[in-house]
């Protein structure tokens, strides 16, 4: 907020930092500009303020504001039972919202005891929608990067290729993002018959369309001399700030989850860890563009699996957590199909009781407590959830890669240029819907 003296016409800026910051400026004695690129910057997604310290162009000091986007899902999630978990924790990072659906589910299976017991139908699908939404999530930060630096061309290519996941989202799921179809003990419901010649028939022109994106960028002059040298960070510094993902990646170390510690049975693919030792932005874009062709492969083989197993169930069979039991999409695209309520409704009392049960109430977990983390698009992402024997969680807590990567603002940006802030930023690749949880 401001308020004017008339009558020496001098402005006065109170309120959050600022008065702090004021102070420090007048204790140096120099003449240094501070601004904010946020909430409102494009390239902030709207919801983050960083507020920089400049001495003409250079940026002298980085700070990153966060608590724009609290959505308080985090303790949400005690209001609702461990199945509703999946629905909250999908609209976190929105971009690729199923993975941490996976994550959510993982923590809680191992705290129920069931990891062994999931289909391997259902695991295999697993693998093959967290592996699209990798190539989606990547997708949208080489588009929107290239977007942020002029090339708009960059952002459709990009785009084009991310419609193509989304098409087979919806088909799945009945939704295009924040699809809820991970459930404790399984996935929703089976994948529809025309799902996988679909897939298979677009598999060629995506991989296609990332060869454009990397002939058009990859080796592009003005690409890469604001991306070459430019957001520096050593496995040094990656590894003091507890950075995981691509930026770790890109500084040389081959930490993946889905290799260290495989999970859904990672270790039954065949794919390689990407990384490059430049530590730049350049090696970050890289590092993400790279994965994206390993994930295919994934994608590939998860199709020969599927088509291999035949037919079989995708939840565990247990009736006190197989919830919802034989949800499958109805006319609606979003419901269970008459048949399954006529089924239930028909058959008898009991069946409609114990499911009427089931959806409301929810089962139990036993006592304790349990972490889990996947190799997210982003970085590590763990789940940690807390229970008292109820049906619904006591805690529930997240390790979101977003939160921990922006803790490397400062240390890219600082002697930098305004300009190379943007290109930093969007090679942290942050979703604040993660980071504000």
């Amino acid at each position: 907020m401001t308020s004017l003296d008339e009558a020496t016409e001098e402005f006065v800026a109170f309120g959050g930092d600022w008065d702090e910051i004021a102070q420090e400026l007048a204790r140096r004695k120099e003449e240094r500009v501070v601004v904010n690129m946020g909430p409102q910057h494009p390239s902030t997604h709207g919801v983050l303020r960083l507020v920089l310290e400049l001495d003409g162009e250079t940026v002298r000091e980085t700070r990153v504001a966060l608590g724009f986007l609290h959505t308080g899902i985090e303790k949400t999630m005690e209001y609702r039972t461990w199945a509703q978990g999946s629905a909250l924790a999908t609209r976190m990072d929105y971009v690729a919202s199923i993975m941490n659906e996976a994550a959510y589910c993982f923590a809680v299976e191992k705290l129920a005891g069931i990891t062994d017991r999931i289909p391997p139908r259902a695991q295999v699908i697993r693998v093959l929608m967290m592996e699209l939404a990798r190539v989606s999530s990547h997708l949208v930060c080489l588009g929107s990067a290239g977007n942020e630096l002029g090339g708009t061309t960059l952002m459709t290519i990009a785009f084009r290729e991310r419609e193509q996941v989304l098409r087979f989202f919806e088909m799945v799921t009945g939704q295009r993002m924040n699809n809820a179809y991970f459930r404790p003990g399984g996935v929703s419901q089976d994948l529809p018959p025309e799902a996988l010649g679909w897939l298979k028939g677009v598999y060629r022109s995506m991989v296609r369309g990332m060869d454009d994106f990397d002939n058009m960028v990859m080796v592009n002059p003005i690409w890469k001399a604001r991306t070459l040298g430019i957001g520096v960070l050593n496995l040094s510094a990656c590894m003091a700030l507890g950075i995981t993902g691509p930026m770790v990646r890109a500084a040389g170390l081959p930490l993946d989850l889905r290799k260290d510690k495989p999970y859904c049975g990672y270790e039954n693919y065949d794919f390689e860890i990407c990384t490059t030792d430049t530590a730049d932005v350049y090696g970050r874009y890289l590092v993400r563009s790279n994965e994206m062709r390993e994930s295919m492969k994934i994608i590939a083989q998860c199709v020969d699996k599927l088509e291999a197993m035949g037919e079989g169930p995708v939840m565990i069979e247990d009736p006190a957590i197989a919830w919802p039991a034989k949800l499958e999409i109805g006319p609606d695209g979003q419901g269970q199909s008459h048949e399954h309520v006529k089924e239930i409704m028909a058959t008898s009392m009991e069946s409609l009781i114990h499911h009427f049960k089931l959806v409301t109430e929810g089962f139990r977990v036993p006592a304790g407590q349990a972490f889990h983390a996947i190799e997210h698009a982003k970085g590590v992402y763990g789940v940690h959830v807390v229970s008292d024997g109820g049906t619904r969680p006591y805690r529930v807590h997240m390790r979101e890669p977003s939160y921990n990567n922006l803790q490397s603002m400062s240390a890219l940006c600082d002697g930098g240029t305004i300009s190379d802030v943007v290109v930093c930023l969007a090679s942290i690749d942050p979703v604040m819907g993660g980071v504000d949880r």
